[in-house]
């Protein structure tokens, strides 16, 4: 790939991507001119339409998902978006072309009972009122697993009641706090969160690990597994889950898609809209309950 760092700082500093879709776009690229040297004969910067064509067609062929095809084709865009801007090239090898159907999802989310039981199963010990805490703060804003890690004590004002977080494209944004979430965060600080610190290496941070140490991604992941089991909730128990459940429930209660792609830190609003849904499939429920001829 001929361009590599100029194109990543492209997409970081001119199209405020966040670093980690950049570098998948990135990866993207390396993919696409590897496969224009090996089968086309060409360079990466010199595809045509049919080349872009040929290589989507063979991401199809290896069994690659529509989601993956039509992030390829992205990259490729915004690839040759960068030349254009550039000045190395002033063709788009990827007019005309459209990315594959994808067939949609249900969204996974929990019920407002499944979440109560899920933040009821923590234990009174001091990791107990730190996972409690944890989890009424993962529910009531929405954040990813390494937003929530990410999280310092400075970033919480529980007396106004918001979290500042830093979401991955570097754009920080206010979430509010619920008041049980708020409750929750400030047991942790006064009773369990002095208990785990001991000698930390990283004092600042709200989340601390039985070491004492900032918790990581993945020790969020393996916390929600364990509560779930516990709680005998039987789908599959990780932070996206619950970040669903916020979006949800938030829908279903008559939130609007613009504030929620806010909260949720969406740079898109087309990721918001996967939850309209269920705000529809609240409205039929509504329907059925209350009208005398539904």
């Amino acid at each position: 790939m001929k361009y590599e760092q100029e194109f990543e700082k492209y997409l970081e500093k001119e199209k405020g991507t966040s670093r980690s879709t950049a570098s998948a776009y990135v990866g993207d690229i390396r993919e696409f001119c590897r496969f224009m040297e090996e089968s086309r004969g060409k360079t990466g910067e010199a595809a045509g339409n049919a080349d872009v064509a040929a290589f989507l067609r063979e991401l199809k062929e290896s069994g690659r998902s529509g989601a993956t095809v039509n992030r390829k084709l992205a990259s490729v865009r915004a690839y040759y978006a960068f030349l254009r801007a550039a000045g190395k090239s002033s063709e788009d090898p990827t007019a005309g072309l459209k990315a594959p159907k994808q067939q949609r999802k249900d969204v996974e989310f929990l019920s407002v009972e499944e979440v109560n039981k899920l933040l009821e199963t923590p234990g009174e010990d001091a990791r107990g009122i730190r996972d409690r805490a944890l989890l009424e703060m993962m529910y009531a804003t929405g954040m990813k697993a390494s937003e929530i890690a990410a999280v310092n004590t400075g970033d919480i004002n529980l007396r106004i009641g918001f979290v500042s977080c830093n979401g991955e494209s570097g754009k920080a944004r206010i979430i509010p706090l619920g008041k049980p979430a708020r409750r929750a965060i400030q047991r942790y600080l006064d009773e369990g969160r002095p208990q785990i610190l001991g000698e930390s290496q990283d004092p600042g941070a709200l989340f601390l690990n039985y070491m004492g140490d900032r918790m990581t991604r993945q020790g969020i992941w393996k916390l929600l597994r364990h509560y779930g089991e516990k709680a005998g909730i039987r789908k599959d128990m990780n932070p996206l889950i619950l970040r669903n459940s916020f979006a949800a429930h938030m829908i279903q209660n008559g939130a609007d898609l613009k504030s929620l792609q806010e909260l949720l830190g969406h740079e898109d609003i087309t990721a918001t809209k996967v939850f309209l849904s269920l705000s529809k499939n609240r409205i039929m429920d509504v329907y059925d309950k209350a009208f005398p001829r539904a």
